[in-house]
């Protein structure tokens, strides 16, 4: 055993080091301890709902630092484009000149993503006075007519809103029940057939299984459920073979994969093979 002072009872180099620095242990612990309860705290008072203890807790702070002049004194908004600002604003909760630590950032963030237009949003304080809000907005993909009533949607058939649609005339039409979930696969497959797209007035959803396209001349398309994208392939090849679309025509029956049913206007159906250009009345020419 070595003796009590002697060089082999020298302690190692990190035991010295830990003697020299002891005192700053306790000083580092008490910082520990204060940053946990201040992180608690503001988690509790981002969270308290109004009327509770810690809410008033919350008001009480705000204006002892209003008081301190901080106040807000500007509010930045980024990503609106269609979202109305007084509705922005109520759903935001505060003002100019308003205290800026005295709300809630988590409750302002809530009320503003229950606004139809609003996908995504979040709330910044911005010490000594700004609050930020920044907006993903919603997309609308096509107007949905339904009962007489017209509705923006978006690409997932949610509706976004019933107001001002006439500033979205350029968006396609969707008619009839059950449309807005189905949309997407048939409304994508024209936008890539420009050639067929720019005759679509609408395209009407039949006993929310399968659709119609109504073309600006009054001819109707009558799709397979299911082989839309194979459909509109198939016409495409028509149109350019036989110009069938520009044909005196009410419907055309896309429906069974092997034949075409044409339907002159005000005549009988005629059947086609598929595979072959149908036959059709030449367009009549205009007396000169």
């Amino acid at each position: 055993m070595a003796r009590k002072g002697s060089v082999n009872d020298r302690p190692n180099k990190w035991k010295l080091f830990l003697r020299r620095q002891r005192w700053l242990v306790r000083p580092f612990a008490w910082a520990c301890v204060i940053a946990v309860v201040v992180a608690a705290g503001t988690v509790l008072l981002r969270n308290a709902q109004p009327g509770s203890g810690i809410a008033a807790v919350r008001e009480h702070i705000g204006t002892l630092t209003a008081n301190a002049g901080m106040r807000i004194k500007d509010i930045v908004i980024e990503g609106r484009a269609n979202t109305p600002e007084p509705i922005l604003l109520n759903a935001l909760g505060v003002n100019k000149g308003d205290p800026i630590i005295g709300f809630s950032l988590e409750q302002a963030r809530m009320r503003i993503e229950k606004l139809t237009w609003i996908a995504h949003a979040t709330v910044e304080r911005r010490l000594p006075g700004t609050i930020v809000v920044a907006l993903t907005e919603r997309r609308p993909f096509a107007i949905w007519q339904n009962l007489g009533k017209y509705t923006l949607i978006d690409r997932e058939g949610q509706p976004v809103t019933d107001e001002e649609v006439a500033r979205f005339r350029e968006l396609p039409l969707i008619v009839g029940a059950g449309a807005p979930e189905a949309a997407q696969p048939l409304l994508d497959a024209l936008t890539q057939r420009p050639a067929i797209q720019g005759r679509v007035v609408a395209a009407m959803r039949i006993s929310e299984r399968r659709w119609n396209l109504r073309m600006k001349n009054g001819t109707d398309i009558l799709l397979p459920e299911g082989h839309e994208a194979e459909a509109l392939d198939r016409l495409l090849i028509l149109q350019q073979e036989t110009a069938l679309l520009d044909r005196p025509l009410q419907a055309i029956d896309m429906r069974l994969g092997d034949r075409l049913v044409l339907r002159p206007l005000g005549g009988a159906a005629g059947v086609a093979p598929a595979d072959k250009p149908p036959s059709v009345p030449p367009t009549p020419k205009k007396p000169t």
